[in-house]
Order: C-alpha cells, then sequence, then structure tokens
C-alpha cells in the first residue's frame, strides 16, 4: 500500500468515523442531560403552584423516574467519555495527518512514512484498547453483581 491510498483509506476513513462517532455521543449526550435538567427544574414548578394532589404526584413520579432512567442511560452508553475519547483521537490523527503531509518534525527525517503508519496505528490501537479495557471491566462488573444478588 503506497502513502495515498493509506492516508485516503485507513487515516482519512478513521478520521471520518471518529468524527462521526464523537459528534453523534456529543448530541446524544446534551440531548439527554438537556432534557433531565428541564424534568428536573419542572418539578418544583409542578409541585408549587399544583392546586390538586393527584395529577401532580403522578407527573412528579413520572418526572423523576425520567430523571434517573435518563442519567442511568448517560452512565451506561458512556456518551461524555465517548464524545471526549472520539474527538480527542480523531483531532490527533489530524493532528499526524498535517504534521506527515508538511514534513514537519518527527516526519523531516528518511523513512517518514514508516513512522507515520507506526503512529496512526498506535493512535487507532491506543483507543481501541481502552475501549476493550472498558468493556471488560463493565462485563466483570455485572457479573460480580449478578453474582452477588
Amino acid at each position: 500500500m503506497n502513502e495515498d491510498e493509506y492516508i485516503a483509506s485507513r487515516v482519512e476513513e478513521q478520521i471520518d468515523w471518529y468524527d462521526r462517532k464523537s459528534q453523534n455521543a456529543q448530541c446524544w449526550f446534551k440531548w439527554l442531560r438537556g432534557t433531565e435538567i428541564i424534568a428536573a427544574a419542572v418539578i418544583p414548578l409542578i409541585a408549587g403552584f399544583a392546586k390538586d394532589p393527584f395529577p401532580v404526584t403522578l407527573v412528579v413520579g413520572i418526572l423523576g423516574a425520567s430523571i434517573a432512567i435518563i442519567s442511568a442511560a448517560i452512565s451506561l452508553n458512556q456518551f461524555q467519555e465517548n464524545w471526549t475519547e472520539y474527538r480527542t483521537t480523531c483531532e490527533s490523527l489530524k493532528h499526524e495527518k498535517f504534521l506527515y503531509l508538511t514534513n514537519a518534525e518527527p516526519y523531516h527525517e528518511e523513512e517518514p512514512f514508516r513512522l507515520f503508519v507506526q503512529r496512526v496505528e498506535n493512535l487507532i490501537s491506543k483507543e481501541n484498547s481502552a475501549w476493550s479495557q472498558y468493556t471488560q471491566a463493565n462485563i466483570e462488573n455485572i457479573k460480580t453483581k449478578i453474582g452477588k444478588g
């Protein structure tokens, strides 16, 4: 594989993937967190101004339950963490690509392509390893909780 093929089929593809995933995680995180904030803010308003207690308790209960569900979904899916991790990896890949294309340090020596590939693959591998460790830790945590239940 030559330099142009590698940049197009590996580097650009990974940059696009991390960019999309980061934007998606950011969107979900902000939408869910915003909904959670609004639900939490509405509870005291409803409780303070309502005249009939039955619908108030039902609505407040539903809002409270939705806050708990939203908080759990954000935590379970790690939207904020994924957003920042994917964005960091995306920007690091872009940084390496621009350093390479401009022959800036550390790519100003002989055989810069080999070094470029090593550094790009290291960035991708590092992010994949972090994801794998996180996933494995969650599986172990679930197994421990099931075993105690």
